[in-house]
């Protein structure tokens, strides 16, 4: 009789050529997976970044000087102009607090929008500052706690937006006060 089985010789090599093509696939699944996981982690990241730069720097400037007006014995009130920075998003002055104080003094105001500090654009009030609109603020310094600004008098002044780094600025009186003069 003669035998029924076959060569098998042909078998191993298919069987090596699908053992082969389904380690390729797996490997390209993975290398998927993870890239797709590279990418959504540069993603976040830079995103973090961006935010972190946006936090951490100043989107208000002063524009011109600092102004003082008063009686001519004492300065009451206080006038100045901000604007943004280059490239620096609208920003709502409606959450931007308004910190005075004098050196040395343990007293300091805190002032919100619509407290005794008051911000005007084009004569009306504003709400919001963007593009390259300035805007006027000003503060009453009879009206709150730091009280009035004498000759050679320094005062504090920190401008904290809800977004972006506070803005500081010390200025001093003049040694003779007149009704209008500018701080220094």
């Amino acid at each position: 009789m003669k035998s029924i089985k076959q060569k098998d010789e042909g078998f191993t090599g298919l069987e090596a050529a699908i053992v082969l093509i389904a380690f390729v696939i797996v490997a390209a699944v993975f290398s998927y997976v993870v890239l797709g996981a590279g990418f959504f982690a540069t993603q976040k990241a830079q995103e973090t970044v961006y935010r972190g730069v946006e936090q951490g720097t100043s989107n208000l400037q002063m524009i011109g000087n600092v102004y003082g007006t008063g009686d001519g014995g004492n300065i009451n009130n206080l006038t100045f102009y901000i604007g943004l920075a280059p490239g620096a998003p609208s920003l709502d002055l409606t959450t931007m607090k308004i910190q005075v104080a004098k050196p040395g003094s343990s007293t300091i105001s805190q002032l919100g929008y619509a407290a005794t500090a008051t911000a005007t654009q084009y004569g009306s009030s504003a709400a919001t500052l963007s593009d390259q609109n300035q805007v006027t603020i000003i503060i009453d310094l009879k009206d709150n706690a730091v009280g009035n600004l004498s000759a050679n008098g320094k005062i504090n002044i920190q401008l904290s937006p809800s977004v972006g780094a506070s803005l500081p600025f010390i200025r001093t009186a003049p040694a003779t006060l007149t009704a209008s003069q500018i701080l220094y």
